[in-house]
């Protein structure tokens, strides 16, 4: 049985979602992940992943994508 999650998946998608906006900007990039986990209740470092694997699935960094990691876990 998994373990049930700690953020909801609408607080997930909206953290990240502010996150990445604030990190476009380079008056707002230094510490935005802290501000917005503080602002939102999120642990910096769980936001820090959700945001890296929204980057990874907008093809802004290397990496695989969620996609391709169901793919390889179906395979």
């Amino acid at each position: 049985m998994a373990a049930p999650r700690k953020y909801s998946v609408e607080l997930k998608d909206r953290a990240t979602r502010m996150a990445v906006e604030a990190r476009k900007d380079p008056a707002t990039r230094p510490g935005a992940l802290k501000r917005i986990g503080d602002q939102l209740g999120v642990h910096p470092e769980a936001l820090r992943t959700w945001v890296k694997q929204a980057e990874i699935d907008g093809g802004d960094r290397p990496g695989t994508t969620t996609s391709e990691a169901e793919r390889i876990a179906q395979l």
